[in-house]
Formats: C-alpha cells, sequence, structure tokens
C-alpha cells in the first residue's frame, strides 16, 4: 500500500509520495521559463501542484493518467492545500497498485448491486418492472453500473459512486412517496433507477474521471434514452403512454430548462426525482469536501466552486471559544515571482448550474422618476411661479 495518502499530507512538512496525474499544464513564467500546474490525486482525495524548477528536464517524460512520484512540500495557500514539487519522476504500472489511486465507494460494489436488484423485484406494475430486469440482464452492461462514478467531479466522483447515489434516492424515494399521497412509487424508483443510466457512456473511468467522445457529443440524458428505447424494442407490449412518463422523467430531472434538461418536470413523480437527485447530489459533494478540508485552519473552508460558496465546519464552529476572522491569505513563498498565473478559482465543472435567471419584468422594481426636462419653456414658468411667491 502506498504512503502518504493525499488526505494524511501535513503542511510544511517535506515528504516524498506517489500520486496519479488528473491533469497537467505546461505554462511560462514571465521570464518565459516553463512550469508545471498539475492536479494530482489518490483514492483519498486530490491537491494542486506547482513544479517551479527543473522543469525542462521532466515535463514531457510524463502526460495525465500516468503515475508519478515526487518529492516535495505541502502547504496551504489561500487556505488550499498546494503541493510544491522539487523532484519529480514518471512511475510504470507494474510499480503501483491501482487500488491506492482511484476512488472508491465505501460500499462493496457486489452488496449494493444485491439491493438495487431486490428493489427492482419489488416495483408491482409489470411492465417498468420487465424493463429494468432486461436492462439488468446484460452482464457486460452491470459490470459497468457497478463501477461508474455518478459525476466526474461534483458528486458521487468515486468507483461505484453511480450506484450508490441510486440507492440512496431509493431510499429517499420510499420514505418522501409514502408522504405524499397518489404518487406512484413504482414510476418515482423506476425513474430514479434510469435517470443517469446514460452515465455509463456519458464518462470514462478506466483511470481517472472524464468524458468519452459520445458523452461531450450527446451527454448522459440523450444516451440514456438512446438505451432504453433499444431495450424497448424487445418490449412491444409496452404501453406507449407509461413509455412517455419514463422518457418525461429522464429528459426533465435536471429540473430546469438553463440547466440542460430539455423539459421541466410536469408530474408529481418527475418532480420529486429532480428535487431528491438535486438534494442528494448537493448533500454528497458538501459532505466530501468538508470531510476532505479537515486540514485547513478555522470553521470556514475555501471557496469551492462547485457549491458557488465557502462551507463551514459546524463542529468547529460551535467548540470553538472565539471564532476570529479569517486574515487574508499570506502570499505564497514557494511562488516564483515571475510567474504568471496560479489558478485559485478553477473553473467550475460542467454540472455546475448557471447564474440564476433575471427577474421576470413584472417582479422587477420601477426606474425612479426622471427629473424634468430643463426646456426654455419650463424656465419661463419657474420664472412666473417665483414672481407669485
Amino acid at each position: 500500500m502506498k504512503s502518504p495518502f493525499v488526505s494524511t499530507l501535513v503542511p510544511n512538512e517535506p515528504v516524498t509520495a506517489q500520486f496519479l496525474v488528473l491533469s497537467k499544464e505546461i505554462r511560462q513564467k514571465r521570464t518565459g521559463e516553463p512550469y508545471l500546474a498539475l492536479h494530482l490525486a489518490d483514492r483519498t482525495g486530490e491537491i494542486e501542484a506547482k513544479m517551479w524548477d527543473n522543469v525542462i528536464e521532466v515535463m514531457h517524460t510524463f502526460d495525465r493518467d500516468h503515475f508519478v512520484k515526487v518529492k516535495g512540500l505541502p502547504q496551504f495557500y489561500n487556505n488550499r492545500s498546494q503541493f510544491v514539487i522539487h523532484r519529480l519522476r514518471r512511475l510504470q504500472d507494474h510499480e503501483v497498485e491501482f487500488s491506492d489511486y482511484f476512488p472508491c465507494s465505501e460500499r462493496d460494489p457486489g452488496e449494493m448491486f444485491d439491493e438495487l436488484r431486490t428493489i427492482i423485484a419489488g416495483i408491482g406494475n409489470v411492465h417498468l418492472r420487465s424493463l429494468l430486469e432486461l436492462i439488468f440482464a446484460d452482464a457486460e452492461f452491470c459490470e459497468l453500473y457497478k463501477i461508474a462514478p455518478a459525476a466526474k467531479t461534483i458528486h458521487h466522483a468515486c468507483r461505484g459512486g453511480l450506484l450508490e447515489h441510486v440507492l440512496s434516492l431509493c431510499a429517499l424515494s420510499k420514505l418522501v412517496g409514502h408522504h405524499y399521497s397518489k404518487v406512484d412509487l413504482g414510476l418515482l424508483l423506476t425513474g430514479v433507477i434510469l435517470h443517469d443510466i446514460g452515465k455509463i457512456e456519458e464518462l470514462t473511468y478506466e483511470r481517472s474521471f472524464g468524458y468519452s467522445s459520445e458523452g461531450q457529443l450527446l451527454g448522459h440524458i440523450v444516451l440514456g434514452v438512446r438505451l432504453i428505447a433499444s431495450k424497448l424494442e424487445r418490449l412491444p407490449d409496452f404501453p406507449p403512454k407509461l413509455r412517455a412518463l419514463v422518457e418525461h422523467m429522464l429528459i426533465s430531472h435536471h429540473g430546469e430548462l438553463e440547466f440542460g434538461s430539455p423539459k421541466v418536470p410536469l408530474f408529481p413523480e418527475a418532480l420529486l426525482l429532480h428535487h431528491l437527485d438535486n438534494l442528494d447530489s448537493k448533500m454528497n459533494a458538501m459532505r466530501t469536501v468538508l470531510d476532505h478540508n479537515r486540514q485547513t485552519e478555522g470553521a470556514f473552508t475555501g471557496w469551492v466552486p462547485s457549491l458557488e460558496r465557502v462551507l463551514l465546519h459546524t463542529d468547529r464552529y460551535l467548540n470553538a471559544a472565539t471564532v476570529p476572522q479569517a486574515e487574508a491569505p499570506e502570499q505564497n513563498p514557494a511562488r516564483e515571482q515571475g510567474a504568471i498565473h496560479v489558478e485559485q478559482n478553477p473553473e467550475p465543472e460542467r454540472e455546475v448550474p448557471p447564474p440564476a435567471r433575471p427577474h421576470p419584468i413584472s417582479e422587477r422594481k420601477p426606474d425612479p422618476p426622471r427629473p424634468p426636462a430643463n426646456t426654455l419653456l419650463a424656465e419661463k414658468l419657474q420664472a412666473v411661479l417665483g414672481d407669485r411667491k
């Protein structure tokens, strides 16, 4: 087993460690010399890394998805972890244990898949159950489903993350579905199980997580609808209207047109799917950030682009006698003075919702009244009125 892991790095303590390269950029200092901007990872988390010196000798010896051995100094910069690399060497695949480098669900994938099969077997509608059983009768598909992440980075971004996310939504659906009358729980569970099924083809996850060519071109909603359509060809007795409901749940589960849904939810089960999906993904994203931010000082994390806010460690906040105001970050002592750019807020991933829409015209405040125009007639009228006072 490799050591240390990202989660155990101690700021300002030099270390030699091995990581997977998630991204690599060769940039220029103002002097024209190159430097490296990397994202490194193992199964416990990710860390930004910069290499300022001796770059020319190593910058073409490795690439994204390669393993590297690095010697350097972990530190905090703007309340974010950063690794300053002094030396770097590419590792060959036989030198590493793959399980040390890829984040995995804490639950056993076989156990989770058995739980999913039990849920499918309990769906009362014979047509919906037949569709699900046909989809999960494909052994090759099932093996991919067991290890697929639910997203590249935003939420449940780990091997088995999709299955973990779906089971969490099934549990929420049973709680909420029984709370509201006339909710078709079988239809809701079917939508839950199928809503992200296109991510099997949208994402790549043999090593680091990314997007396939079809994922970039079509997205998981289109890929999911296409997969279901191919299975429904083998179920000629499937009711057309029920098919439309299932397809609507897939294409509306992002909730808003701006968030990538071709349609907004138009019936209760579709609306519940959207809100439960949003709730589960946001809670997982928040918990993941807080768990991986244990090394930072103070009650607040740094800026979290995916959630567009800083987060609060409530345990630190409640247990601290006083919570000092956050101080301005010190200048990074390891940063080369001539460097052009150090990313502090990397661009959010594609799943981050866009800014809110402007208020409708009916909700906008009226413009303040304009002062009267300074015309010749107005001046004469003002003079006449002034004489009468």
